[in-house]
């Protein structure tokens, strides 16, 4: 699939006016970033008088960026090696100030010749958003990031003071999460909640909805800002999946609502819990599709420790209200849901590209009202209890064998995509599938954090 509506280009006026403006707020550096196939995000830095090439032709980037691994090895491809040249284009449109003379912007990956490459993932995200709005669908989506603090390099926050969602927990912490609210806030990101989550030192916080492209992006900049304030305070906060072997892990919660002409598809029907039959379709076609995937939500190494049952992770292929161990939860669109029905997608981790796990869920939505799914019976207890409930991959290699069979995701995500991320996740299992959970966690600690 093409990519479609690629990135648009300002105009001579629009790119002054916002350079001008990126001046008067004191940036001197322009770092423009993507996400790799393993989850990292990597960047080019301009000072601000090149913005604007950044922006038109492009940093020049090796195609063995779409390759690089977490441990900073290159999984060579037949189509991916040391020839050839991609440009590395910033989107200034999505451009953020955040502070001490620093801007940061979102950025897309194409040819020399300016036609969008088919390995880039915020490309594939912006086509897939494209083609629900030219079919009538408005779609908002909102994450959830996890993480946790750590006092240095390997340290664990000692327990000795902390309570699960504790008043205390947060307050421990205080001047951080102040600092943090201010530096979110300041970058225009709209802040839901902060707060301390059930695990030693770690928080969640929770992003306004917007639109998919957007929210992706919006992913990746607090990310950024949640551990550059983190260093100033003398701490690290780690994204992984698992940042200790004993301790909890760390999810990426998706939702995603859906409308068409202004109203609906999750409530105001005459489905279960107010479905209309468009939004039975959509849960159905995600829940169906969620196997053939996890290898893109939580594919990483360490992902199948934190995937599992009993940690609320969303481990099985099912639906439920508020169920918060099926994959899938719907929430109500009730009085204690300011932003209307929406269904949350749980199994994912930070170890993912943002913009492949925002594409993969709405492109099995959209698939899913495309072919009028049957959405399966809800699950109403624990999946674990239930014989019927259907195991997400168990393992790294079980989610990159349905991963590589599927025809689903090469559907959403392209031939070039699935080749390239499955070249990744493989190295990882090669490279480091024999070595215990605790070295394995303390290896990769960090390699999701910017």
């Amino acid at each position: 699939m093409p990519i479609a509506d690629p990135m648009p280009v300002l105009t001579d006026a629009e790119l002054a006016t916002r350079l001008e403006r990126l001046t008067e707020s004191g940036v001197r550096l322009l770092a423009g970033s993507v996400v790799d196939m393993a989850g990292v995000a990597r960047a080019k830095t301009v000072p601000l008088r090149r913005a604007g090439v950044f922006h038109t032709a492009g940093m020049g980037a090796s195609p063995t960026w779409n390759v690089f691994c977490a441990d900073n090895a290159i999984a060579f491809t037949d189509r991916l090696g040391v020839v050839g040249d991609l440009r590395l284009r910033a989107d200034l449109a999505a451009a953020r100030v955040i502070g001490e003379g620093w801007a940061w912007a979102p950025a897309e990956f194409f040819d020399q010749y300016g036609e969008p490459s088919p390995n880039c993932a915020r490309g594939r995200l912006r086509s897939l958003q494209a083609g629900a709005e030219a079919s009538g669908l408005t779609v908002r989506a909102g994450h959830e990031l996890e993480f946790v603090l750590t006092d240095g390099e390997d340290p664990a926050l000692s327990d000795r003071h902390w309570q699960a969602y504790g008043l205390g927990s947060v307050l421990r912490e205080g001047g951080f999460l102040v600092d943090l609210s201010r530096a979110l806030e300041e970058a225009g990101l709209g802040v839901e909640q902060l707060h301390a989550e059930y695990g030693t030192g770690q928080f969640e916080l929770s992003l306004a909805p917007r639109d998919p492209l957007r929210a992706a992006d919006e992913v990746v900049l607090a990310r950024l800002l949640t551990g550059r304030v983190a260093r100033d305070h003398g701490l690290l906060a780690s994204f992984s999946p698992l940042p200790f072997h004993d301790g909890p892990g760390n999810g990426a919660h998706l939702h995603l609502s859906l409308e068409r002409g202004g109203r609906p598809l999750l409530s105001g029907g005459d489905g279960p819990h107010g479905l209309t039959a468009e939004g039975r379709a959509a849960i159905a076609g995600i829940v169906e599709g969620l196997p053939e995937v996890t290898g893109v939500l939580s594919g990483s190494l360490l992902s199948a420790g934190r995937l599992a049952p009993g940690r609320w992770s969303g481990a099985f292929a099912c639906w439920g209200l508020e169920n918060r161990e099926a994959a899938v939860r719907l929430v109500a669109a009730t009085p204690g849901s300011p932003h209307g029905a929406s269904v949350e997608v749980k199994s994912g981790d930070p170890s993912a590209n943002p913009y492949l796990a925002s594409a993969v869920v709405l492109g099995l939505a959209l698939d899913g009202i495309a072919r009028d799914a049957v959405l399966p019976p809800e699950t109403t207890v624990d999946p674990a209890d239930d014989p019927a409930a259907r195991r997400l991959p168990a393992g790294q290699t079980e989610a990159l064998d349905a991963l590589e069979a599927s025809a689903t995701a090469r559907a959403l995500l392209g031939e070039d995509i699935v080749a390239a991320l499955l070249a990744v996740r493989r190295h990882e299992a090669e490279a480091y599938g024999d070595l215990g959970p605790a070295v394995l966690a303390e290896r990769f600690r960090f390699a999701w954090s910017s």
